[in-house]
């Protein structure tokens, strides 16, 4: 019978095998990597663009213009859009983030030669109708207002602006902002960012040659974007430590976010960085859990991360607890990250955590989208697969000393900016 008393035998995982992409280009110069593998007819298709002319005084056009992409062409209206979309069972999804706006379209692959001409017009030829940006308008102001609303919201917001100030990665947007958008600025930002220049294609999924030939006919010719751009690049210094506090009287929790200015994927120490991370509030075993959550019962979740941008990274610690609490526990995260600054961590701790980070690493990999988005992580931080030989490598062999090294120069709590959000 078994005997569950006993944790089962585990094994390490000793190699990670990558389906790293075929590089090719189409006819004008624009770079295409393919991931080939699976054996449904189906592929997605992600044209990135990075993000330019950063304008601190029109913070919303990437964004707006990312919302808006699929409203309307010169020859196609959104509705048609859709529909014709949704004909071939394919479907289009936009996504933005501070460095870059990615189009993806998922399809059937022998629908490609039908639905890649309406993708061309969408990047090539959208209007961005007034009527369609009023109703944006309308609907961006509503859920910002609801959102406002929100305690952990107004404690990521402020955070972040504190953090990078009026930057893509801090802009404290207002509904005034988007009162301001304009759909002739929307147009001009379509012309400079959506361009072969600025373009990177991933493709994961059943994509054969003579599918490329299929892109490259349709994509490969002239597109008609032609404005000038300029590429973001920003530069960071880290703030001194502070502590901001916005007061809800009536709030019944109180949101924290806490953290500081920190390195990204490019730096030697990142791997390191993570690991400490995990054992700090990185999953659900964490010290932050099993101290703020488990023991003391202040909150139902807390977790801690490092995001890693193109211009920077920053280490955060987010949770929400009762507002009877909240001092209590700012007192037990202090604790907790000032413990790792002192004290050795066990051996069996950092092999618990080798094991969980190996075997999410291995788990991550599930299918050929996967795979993709772990070739993207690499591709635009300027890396290759190296970097994940040397993770892998760092997992296996850090040891309690380095760890201690790390926290003590990346976990500073008096360098960390504390955000509340509700009642101390």
């Amino acid at each position: 019978m078994l005997n569950r008393t006993v944790a089962p035998a585990f094994k390490q995982v000793n190699e990670i095998n990558f389906i790293k992409p075929i590089v090719q280009q189409l006819k004008n110069g624009l770079p295409v990597y393919v991931v080939n593998a699976g054996e449904q007819e189906l592929v997605r298709i992600e044209f990135i663009f990075e993000n330019v002319n950063w304008d601190a005084q029109k913070p919303l056009q990437a964004i707006a213009v990312n919302g808006l992409i699929n409203s309307g062409t010169k020859h196609l209206t959104a509705k048609e859009i859709a529909e014709k979309v949704d004909y071939y069972g394919a479907f289009l999804q936009t996504e933005y983030n501070a460095d870059f706006t990615t189009i993806t379209l998922y399809s059937l692959t022998k629908h490609l030669p039908s639905v890649l001409p309406i993708l061309w017009s969408v990047l090539n030829e959208s209007t961005f109708p007034q009527q369609e940006l009023a109703i944006y308008q309308q609907n961006q102001k509503q859920k910002l207002q609801v959102s406002l609303q929100k305690n952990d919201f107004l404690a990521r917001k402020n955070f972040a602006n504190a953090i990078f100030g009026q930057t893509p990665y801090g802009s404290d947007i207002s509904l005034t902002d988007y009162d301001q958008l304009k759909q002739d600025d929307l147009v001009a930002y379509f012309r400079s960012a959506f361009q072969v220049q600025n373009c990177t294609v991933i493709i994961a999924g059943k994509f054969l040659a003579k599918d490329f030939e299929v892109l490259d006919t349709i994509f490969g010719g002239n597109w008609q974007n032609t404005a000038p751009a300029s590429k973001n690049h920003f530069q960071f210094e880290a703030p001194a430590g502070r502590d901001l506090y916005i007061e809800k009287p009536e709030a019944l929790q109180s949101a924290i976010r806490i953290g500081n200015l920190s390195i990204n994927r490019t730096h030697a120490d990142f791997p390191s960085l993570q690991i400490l991370n995990c054992v700090l509030g990185g999953y659900f075993g964490s010290r932050l859990m099993a101290n703020i959550r488990e023991e003391k019962g202040y909150t139902y979740g807390i977790g801690s991360g490092i995001a890693s941008l193109k211009h920077a990274g920053y280490f955060f610690l987010a949770t929400e607890v009762g507002v009877d609490v909240c001092a209590s526990a700012l007192t037990e995260i202090e604790k907790e990250i000032n413990i790792l600054r002192s004290d050795l961590i066990t051996d069996e701790e950092i092999d618990l955590v080798r094991n969980y980070m190996l075997g999410s690493l291995l788990g991550s990999l599930e299918n050929t989208f996967s795979h993709a988005d772990k070739f993207k992580n690499i591709h635009f931080a300027g890396l290759d697969y190296s970097y994940y030989d040397n993770y892998i490598h760092t997992v296996k062999n850090i040891t309690a000393e380095r760890l201690k090294a790390v926290a003590n120069q990346y976990l500073d709590w008096n360098a960390m900016t504390r955000v509340v959000v509700g009642k101390k």
